[in-house]
Parts: C-alpha cells; sequence; structure tokens
C-alpha cells in the first residue's frame, strides 16, 4: 500500500515525479532538491468498502419511478398487491442478469427476485 513520503532534509512532503530520461518513478521534494526512487509504481490506491445495503442499490422508492415498467403478472406473497415494478439488474457474485420485482403497494414495497 503506497503511503506518505516526507523529505529527509526539510520534513516536506514528498510528491511523485517522473524521471522522463531514465524512465523511473521519483519522490520530490518542492521545496529542496532532494529526491528518492519509488519502491513501487504505486502511486495513491483508493480502496472502497460497501456494506451490504449499499450494494443492493434498490430503494422503496422505485415502486414510483415511471420510467420502470409495471406487471400486474405477479402478485406480492406479503400483502398479495396485484401490482409490481421490475428491471434487470446484476447481481454480486453471479453472472448475468437477475430479474428483480418490487412491489408497488406503498405501505410494502417488498422486494424479490425470479
Amino acid at each position: 500500500m503506497s503511503t506518505m513520503k516526507f523529505c529527509r532534509e526539510c520534513n516536506n512532503i514528498l510528491y511523485p515525479k517522473e524521471d522522463k530520461q531514465k524512465k523511473t518513478l521519483l519522490f520530490a521534494c518542492r521545496n529542496c532538491d532532494y529526491q528518492e526512487v519509488a519502491d513501487s509504481f504505486c502511486v495513491y490506491r483508493n480502496e472502497v468498502h460497501h456494506t451490504v445495503g449499499e450494494r443492493t442499490q434498490i430503494l422503496q422508492d422505485v415502486a414510483n419511478d415511471p420510467t420502470l415498467p409495471r406487471t400486474k403478472d405477479v402478485r406480492c406473497v406479503k400483502c398479495n398487491h396485484p401490482e409490481a415494478v421490475f428491471f434487470q439488474a446484476a447481481s454480486r457474485g453471479e453472472e448475468g442478469m437477475t430479474l428483480f420485482f418490487v412491489c408497488c403497494n406503498p405501505s410494502c414495497g417488498y422486494r424479490w427476485r425470479d
């Protein structure tokens, strides 16, 4: 993992810099002339960690989305409402697309997949 580097001469931060002639990555101080060769090609790494709720990306409000298709061919197993919104999305850990349904009953909003 890449960490911040500091100048050994003046303790200012070292910034990545390319040595175009030698084709190497350096870390250079902008305050003095200190430079050091980078021990890795990684300058910055951003790791994003998601909670389970963030990964599903299905919100209760999708039942009110006028751009999504609706069907009366399925019934909600929770409230028996005869209408649902449906859409396709990639499921985590699975290849291909999954068909998701969301109940259109405002007091229910149950989600299931086909």
